[in-house]
């Protein structure tokens, strides 16, 4: 943003030249209704849901649901207490997949509607933690899974009808589940025996194909679409963790952006306007580093998380990316929920008197740095956008 200065007529006048901000934070988010990690994130209609978890002691069966103004609500709990579950979303309503009890895999499937009410959908196949949800045509998709390792894939149609496509390639859990144009993608895993670099695409026909591998093996990745690119970012190796990116773009070819600026596992993923975040993570220690990917795979670093934490939910509702829950240091499980937005990117040439405000979007507050010249000098200072107003 540049702001020039000049005299006007009877006093001085400013005219201001905007462009896009990047990706911002915002910290007043309710809280979860309980501190857990490794919950599950989906989105349906106007609410992103955060489902299940693990607790200090136990599973938790809480879902918290955030509308598109990020006002918290708890719709009917899971009919199972679960953490290790998936989230995939298809017609209307969001699913939590599998999971593990505390005591054995789970095969249950709760499904929220647009109206945040629950029903249960026929159960998976074959009981598993750990499967890789991902959402492709009209289908949500649970992929491999683990207790024991499992190479099932079960796709739901937007009337909960099940069906079962062909299996993984490989047999594996701790997949990356994410969308890029008509695919869903399973990249990654764990095989029982070695780490995974294979990545499976189901098409809108259910049809399975086997794109180019991931550049390193790895598991607990992040995943996040953007644009035309599915991202793949960090993860482990099985000897340590990586801060590789992978990107598939709508003809699944590979390619591969710049690193992260951490490596990292256990990271949250998730989408806002046109970037792809990977939020938090661990890095042996917790990390509160964010990256943001943009439609043109640059890569830029938000202001990073109050706090570090690792293996908090992802996901996205209206013009918000959620990192909700996780782990912090002293064995800590989080409540906290922060969020990020994309600040538009708009272009204004205008001019307007000191003291008047503008209305140019909708973004909550968020100050960026300005230079002023005044008489042929610079200067540095904020201008404030708080709901939408330039001051």
């Amino acid at each position: 943003m540049i702001v020039n200065q000049a005299a006007a007529g009877g006093g001085a006048k400013y005219t201001i030249d905007v462009q896009n901000a990047g990706v911002t934070k915002i910290s007043s988010v309710a809280n979860l209704s309980e501190g857990r990690r490794l919950p599950a994130g989906a989105s349906v209609g106007e609410y992103a849901l955060v489902m299940g978890g693990e607790l200090a002691s136990g599973k938790s069966s809480k879902v918290d649901a955030y509308n598109t103004a990020l006002t918290r609500s708890t719709p009917t709990e899971l009919s199972v207490a679960r953490d290790q579950l998936a989230g995939a979303s298809v017609g209307n309503y969001a699913l939590a997949l599998g999971g593990y009890t505390g005591s054995a895999a789970s095969g249950v499937v709760n499904a929220y509607n647009t109206a945040l009410t629950r029903s249960t959908a026929v159960g998976l196949t074959v009981n598993r933690s750990w499967p890789a949800g991902a959402s492709v045509g009209n289908y949500a998709l649970a992929m491999g899974g683990g207790d024991p390792i499992s190479d099932v894939v079960e796709a739901y149609n937007a009337s909960l009808s099940r069906s079962t496509p062909t299996v993984l390639s490989v047999a594996r859990t701790s997949a990356a589940g994410v969308s890029v144009g008509g695919y869903a993608l399973a990249a990654g895993g764990y095989t029982g025996s070695a780490t995974s670099a294979v990545v499976n695409a189901y098409n809108t026909t259910l049809t399975r194909s086997t794109p180019t591998s991931l550049s390193v093996a790895r598991r607990y990745i992040a995943s996040s679409s953007v644009g035309n690119y599915a991202l793949l970012m960090g993860g482990n190796t099985g000897s340590g963790r990586s801060d590789v990116v992978d990107a598939y773009n709508t003809s699944l070819t590979r390619l591969t952006p710049v690193v992260l600026s951490v490596g990292r596992d256990y990271i949250a993923g998730a989408s806002v306007g046109d970037y792809a975040l990977a939020i938090g993570g661990s890095t042996g220690g917790h990390s509160d580093a964010v990256d943001a990917y943009d439609t043109s795979l640059t890569r830029l670093t938000p202001m990073p998380l109050s706090a570090g934490r690792d293996r908090a939910a992802g996901v996205s509702v209206g013009g918000y990316a959620l990192a909700a829950g996780g782990y912090t240091t002293a064995a800590n499980y989080s409540d906290v929920v922060e969020g990020y937005y994309d600040v538009p990117g708009v272009l204004i040439n205008m001019t307007f008197a000191p003291g008047t405000k503008y209305k140019f979007n909708d973004a909550p507050e968020v100050s960026v740095t300005v230079q002023t010249s005044v008489n042929e000098r610079v200067a540095s200072g904020y201008i404030k956008f708080k709901n939408g107003i330039l001051s």
